[in-house]
């Protein structure tokens, strides 16, 4: 018993739909963030999902690509957190001000 694509392409959209609804309704930062990349992920999901289909690699190579920006955006995305967590315990993202010389 094998499980179809639409199984995949539901699950990811489902991951996707969770993180932009979280991403739309939360301010504190970190939850915000985590969001963001479970949206990535349903993204790479489907770029799986459809390599598969088609059987193609390009999807498995987009997914690598995807995989590293999102470890750049974790490197910035975190420094950018701890630093606004270091001036203001508490911060939300309505805080970023705080950034400012």
């Amino acid at each position: 018993m094998t499980v179809s694509a639409a199984w995949y392409l539901t699950l990811a959209a489902a991951m996707f739909s969770i993180g932009a609804i979280g991403l739309l309704v939360r301010r504190n930062v970190l939850v915000m963030f985590m969001c963001v990349e479970l949206m990535l992920n349903a993204a790479n999901l489907t770029f799986v999902t459809f390599a598969r289909e088609l059987n193609d690699v390009g999807g498995q190579a987009v997914v690598f690509f995807v995989l590293v920006v999102a470890a750049a955006e974790v490197v910035v995305g975190l420094g950018i957190i701890v630093a606004i967590y270091r001036r203001r315990l508490g911060a939300t993202a309505d805080d970023i001000h705080v950034l400012k010389g």
